[in-house]
């Protein structure tokens, strides 16, 4: 949908009115974030992309941004002031409050900024969604999303890198085929520094576009990723692990130790060989990334000892 085709949409549920003015936003590879400026004040407009903007070849379906808007609507009740609010939608697009200029995790992490609570408001916020969701049929029926979840998670991160990685395939596939059955909670899907902004004592969660009633490990998986290849960059960033690990397990109250590590390893390996790598990542680091996993894929250790092997 271009900026063109929006603009009846918003005015029409009375987002904007007379004059309006469009700003593009950095965005992610999945999807077109605009600012629009009118009488009626700010809003933020995100649209969702058939084809994602990687190297690889990688599709999804456009339905995903109602997924996302559902995403926010349910978690709203269960960490409100942690979600932005969501002020309208229609086919392939929504609306939602412009938070200003507030700055995401990421940008402090590649400045050296290892603030332990930002790591530990990061653990409670995660674990109270999930302690939240946990076994809960509505949740279930509003996230059968399955499809959605494959074509951005299962298939570009563990399978693309099973084929791509011999050595580990058949581990990597069964570790597929295992996320894939797993029904216990809502998955945000795409809980990376990225997608937190952050502020004195806030956090705001975004994109969560990935959205699936499944396996909560691929959340805290996922986040744990993202720190361990931060640390390769600015080591002092490996002391947030176990904040934020002690902060979820306190909010979550589950035991997934286990399954978190193994797709820790998973998406360490997929972060190299996968259809989304890290851009940041020099030849020598992506080797080492790999030697490291195909070492403990076969036989996962602690949380606590793969972080001190990483280091």
């Amino acid at each position: 949908m271009t900026t063109a085709d929006l603009l009846p949409h918003l005015q029409a549920v009375g987002l904007t009115a007379g004059e309006v003015r469009v700003t593009p936003l950095t965005g992610g590879v999945s999807s077109d974030i605009v600012l629009v400026e009118s009488s009626k004040g700010q809003v933020v407009v995100k649209t969702a992309l058939e084809k994602l903007r990687v190297k690889d070849d990688w599709f999804a379906d456009v339905s995903r941004n109602r997924v996302e808007q559902a995403f926010f609507e349910y978690a709203a009740p269960i960490i409100p002031e942690f979600v932005p609010r969501i002020l309208g939608g229609g086919d392939g697009w929504f609306a939602m409050e412009y938070l200003g200029d507030m700055p995401n995790w990421k940008t402090a992490l590649f400045t050296g900024d290892a603030d332990e609570s930002t790591a530990q408001l990061a653990g409670t916020v995660l674990g109270r969604l999930h302690a939240a969701s946990w076994l809960d049929d509505a949740a279930r029926a509003r996230f059968d999303t399955l499809p959605n979840f494959t074509a951005l998670r299962i298939e570009p991160y563990l399978l693309t890198t099973a084929n791509r990685v011999p050595e580990v395939a058949d581990l990597v596939r069964a570790e597929a085929v295992r996320l894939a059955e797993t029904k216990l909670a809502l998955v945000h899907g795409d809980y990376s520094p990225k997608n937190l902004l952050t502020g004195p004592q806030r956090l705001i969660v975004l994109d969560a576009e990935c959205a699936w009633f499944g396996d909560p490990a691929f959340d805290t998986a996922f986040l744990l990723t993202h720190l361990h290849l931060k640390a390769l960059q600015h080591p002092q960033a490996i002391a947030l692990v176990p904040e934020f690990w002690s902060a979820y397990t306190a909010a979550c109250g589950r035991d997934l130790e286990e399954r978190t590590v193994r797709l820790l390893l998973c998406l360490l390996l997929a972060r190299v060989h996968g259809k989304s790598p890290v851009e940041y990542l020099s030849e020598a680091q992506r080797a080492f990334i790999t030697r490291f996993v195909l070492t403990h894929l076969p036989n996962p250790p602690s949380l606590a000892a793969l972080t001190t092997a990483w280091t």
